[in-house]
C-alpha cells in the first residue's frame, strides 16, 4: 500500500478541512461564540454562486467577486441584527439562535432549490493534476484549497497584528469591558468579525461546490468536519486549525486506506481522543487572536 501517497491525499483533504474551520475559530476567538449554521452558511455560498453561474455564465472562481461582499454583508446584518442582542446572556441564548438560522437556511435552500444534489463546474480544475517526485500526482484543485487555506491565516494574521481595526478585535477579545472604555464599539468589532467570518465561509463554499456535489442539508456535516477541526487544533487557534484539518485529514484517508468504512470514523475517533486526552485542544494558546 503506498502510505505516503495516502498521507499527502490527507494532507491535502485537510487543508480542506482547514478553511471550513478558519471561520468558526475566527469567531470563537473575537466574541467566544459557536455557530450552529456555520456549514449550512457554507451550503449557502455554494448556492449563491451557482445562482450566479446560471445568470451570468462566470466561472465558479470569479463569483467571489460577488459572493464575499454578498456574505460579508450578511454577516454584519446576522450579527447586529441577531445575535449582539443575546450576547452576554450566557451560551444557550446564541447557541439556540444560531441553531434556529440552520433549520431556516436548510428549509429555505429546500423550498428554492429541492432535495437535487448539485455541483459547480470546475473545468479543469476537476481533472488537472501536477506530478510530485516522480511517484505520484496531485489535484490542482486540492493545491488550491491548501495554499489559500493558508494564505487565509496568514492573512488574518497580518490583519489582526499590524492594523488598528486588526488590534481593535484582540482588544475586544481580550476585554470587551475595557475595549469600550477605551472608545471601542465592541457590537460593531463583532459584527465584523461575523462578516468576516461569513467571507472566508464564501470561499469555502465555492470551493466546496467544485470538490463535490452539495444539498440543502448538507450543513451540518460541514459543521462537523469544521469543529472536528477545530477541536483538534484549539478553539480560537488559527493555525491550530490548520493544523487540526491535517491530522483530521490524514486520519480519514489513513483509516479509508485500510477499510472504506473507516474514512469518518477514523476522523471522529480522533477528535474524542483530544477531548478526552487534552480538551483544549492540541495547539490551543491562551490568545491567538
Amino acid at each position: 500500500m503506498d502510505w505516503v501517497g495516502t498521507i499527502v491525499q490527507g494532507l491535502l483533504l485537510g487543508g480542506f478541512y482547514a478553511l471550513y474551520g478558519i471561520g468558526l475559530s475566527l469567531i470563537f476567538g473575537v466574541m467566544r461564540l459557536v455557530n450552529l449554521a456555520h456549514g449550512d452558511l457554507i451550503v449557502c455560498a455554494a448556492y449563491l454562486s451557482l445562482v450566479l453561474i446560471e445568470v451570468s455564465g462566470l466561472p465558479p472562481l470569479l463569483t467571489l467577486a460577488i459572493v464575499i461582499p454578498v456574505m460579508f454583508g450578511l454577516g454584519v446584518l446576522l450579527q447586529r441584527g441577531v445575535l449582539n442582542r443575546v450576547l452576554g446572556l450566557g451560551p444557550m441564548p446564541p447557541l439556540l439562535i444560531t441553531f434556529g438560522i440552520s433549520i431556516i437556511i436548510q428549509n429555505g435552500l429546500l423550498l428554492a432549490f429541492t432535495a437535487d444534489t448539485q455541483r459547480l463546474p470546475a473545468g479543469s480544475l476537476e481533472t488537472a493534476s501536477v506530478p510530485v517526485g516522480g511517484w505520484a500526482t496531485v489535484g490542482v484543485l486540492p493545491l488550491l484549497n491548501m495554499a489559500i487555506a493558508i494564505l487565509a491565516i496568514i492573512g488574518l494574521q497580518q490583519f489582526m497584528g499590524r492594523t488598528d481595526l486588526g488590534r481593535a478585535f484582540r482588544a475586544t477579545s481580550d476585554d470587551p469591558t475595557t475595549a469600550e472604555l477605551m472608545g471601542i464599539d465592541s457590537k460593531r468589532i463583532y459584527g465584523l468579525a461575523m462578516g468576516a467570518s461569513l467571507a472566508l465561509i464564501a470561499v469555502a463554499g465555492i470551493l466546496l461546490g467544485m470538490r463535490t456535489t452539495f444539498g440543502p442539508s448538507d450543513g451540518p456535516a460541514r459543521l462537523i468536519y469544521a469543529f472536528e477541526a477545530v477541536i483538534i487544533g484549539g478553539l480560537g487557534s488559527l493555525w491550530g486549525t490548520l493544523a487540526g484539518g491535517l491530522l483530521l485529514g490524514v486520519a480519514q484517508s489513513v483509516g479509508a486506506a485500510l477499510n472504506p468504512g473507516w474514512f469518518q470514523l477514523a476522523g471522529h475517533i480522533l477528535a474524542l481522543l483530544v477531548l478526552a486526552i487534552r480538551p483544549t485542544g492540541l495547539f490551543a494558546r491562551t490568545r491567538d487572536l
